[in-house]
């Protein structure tokens, strides 16, 4: 019924042992050349995604201050129709009467 979240770290954010460790882990199998290419990469995508996240948010924003904006559009084009739609009858039997 309700999703508990399991958190990623389970006894909290790693300190500096566990961080040593993974370091270590992390020279062993890419080796000592390619970290700094791989944090490099790293940072890039993550700048690319924080980009293309904020562009999508201003798309949202600007969609939904569009239909806002056609909403009370919208209301006025409602009455001009109803408006338009009595003289129009009107006018019609206007010209029916007068055909006759």
């Amino acid at each position: 019924m309700y999703e508990v979240a399991i958190p990623l770290f389970p006894g909290g954010i790693p300190g500096g042992p566990e961080l040593v460790v993974i370091l270590l882990i992390a020279v062993l199998l890419f080796g000592a050349n390619k970290i700094p290419k791989l944090a490099r990469s790293t940072g890039q995508a993550m700048g690319e995604f924080q980009k293309g996240r904020q562009q999508v948010e201003e798309e949202l924003e600007e969609m939904q201050e569009g239909a806002s904006l056609e909403e009370a559009n919208g209301e006025d084009d409602e009455e001009v129709e109803s408006e338009f739609v009595e003289t129009a009858g009107s006018d019609s039997s206007t010209e029916s009467s007068t055909s006759k």
